[in-house]
């Protein structure tokens, strides 16, 4: 378990952070978002040792984070930082062997990631002959060579297509399965909502939320229903219940209790057949909304 700790960091007269709090649970997936400036870089950053905070701490399993700990993690940056003239596998084996491990193993664990992020057969290509995208394939599994005991990924989805993105989930959770914690900042929130355990929402240096993601999404709807019919569903606005959408047989509206949810129901039932009632869980997107405001 990776905790900060009330994490407080300035650059100059500007607090960056501010009292930041949060856990990364090890076999989880944890996302982090925020707007641009909101703080998850510079987070980030301090977990690896690349900053140093002003104040607070960051602790693996309740002692001090270690230097040799932060060796072992495996971290993607926002930039590009490979290097662009040389061959990509030269560079993955390159990378592994700063981790000590020997040279048979290091080819071998990149001809399997290249194989696995589907870039098996442009290997003995120079980076800067691939795409973004693909650029961004080697960098995850440059990220993955070492065998991280833990992963910190700065917006890992940047330039990827799909399809791309469905095998990077995969992989991901493959690691997160394997009982690291992982933690990865994107402005793509509906992949975030799709792909995390745990959520952190960061706005303006400080958390705002952060738990289970059913946990929050619970906590941050209301008492809303989806109710959809073969009728028309006008006569909701006269029924007595606050109506948030309306679309001929499609509409979703706030009922405080369940005996009203229920009553809705039964008079829908008596004006046609009903096709779906649920509860409406807001999507990430707007509880994101909410709490950075």
């Amino acid at each position: 378990m990776i905790e900060l700790h009330e994490v407080s960091r300035s650059f100059g007269d500007r607090k960056v952070l501010d009292d930041v709090s949060f856990s990364i649970a090890p076999g989880r997936m944890t996302g982090f978002v925020g707007g641009n400036g909101a703080g998850k870089t510079t987070t980030m950053r301090i977990i690896l040792g690349v900053l140093s905070a002003d104040s607070g701490s960051v602790t693996v399993d309740g002692e001090p984070i270690t230097a040799d700990y932060r060796a072992a993690i495996g971290y993607l940056p926002e930039e590009r930082g490979l290097y662009p003239k040389m061959r990509i596998d030269e560079q993955l084996v390159y990378l592994a062997r700063l981790h000590s491990i020997p040279a048979p193993a290091a080819k071998k664990r990149a001809a399997e990631l290249l194989d696995l992020l589907g870039l098996g057969e442009r290997a003995k290509d120079d980076l800067e002959s691939l795409s973004l995208g693909n650029q961004q394939r080697v960098q995850i599994a440059a990220a993955l060579m070492h065998n991280p005991q833990a992963l910190i990924l700065d917006e890992p989805f940047s330039g990827l297509d799909p399809l791309a993105v469905e095998t990077l989930l995969g992989v991901l959770r493959e690691v997160a399965n394997a009982g690291a914690p992982v933690l990865f900042s994107s402005h793509q929130l509906e992949v975030v909502e799709r792909l995390c355990d745990d959520l952190v929402i960061i706005a303006d240096g400080r958390i705002r939320a952060a738990g289970e993601r059913e946990t929050l999404r619970r906590e941050h709807s209301r008492p809303e229903w989806v109710l959809e019919s073969t009728a028309d569903l006008g006569w909701l606005r006269e029924a007595g219940v606050q109506v948030i959408e309306f679309d001929g047989g499609h509409a979703r509206f706030v009922a405080e209790t369940q005996d009203e949810a229920d009553r809705v129901l039964h008079a829908a039932i008596e004006r046609g057949s009903v096709t779906r009632f649920a509860p409406h869980i807001r999507p990430l997107t707007e509880i994101f909304q909410e709490v950075v405001r």
